[in-house]
């Protein structure tokens, strides 16, 4: 029986689709990547962005 070698796409399809069940993986954040490369918006500049927006929220929160 031959078994398939995934492609890197196909990789990396299923590790951002499958990334919210992770443990110990902030479901927030987890959220935003995978969001962003569904929508093929995954790059540093958007990902920081999203990573400072979400510490703004969480730092927010704390001081409410």
């Amino acid at each position: 029986m031959e078994e398939k070698i995934k492609s890197g796409k196909e990789m990396l399809d299923d590790f951002f689709t499958n990334i919210r069940e992770f443990q110990n993986v902030d479901q927030r954040t987890s959220q935003v990547l995978s969001e962003l490369y569904k929508n093929d918006k995954f790059t540093a500049n958007n990902i920081l962005n999203n990573l400072y927006d979400i510490r703004e929220e969480i730092t927010n929160d704390k001081n409410k």
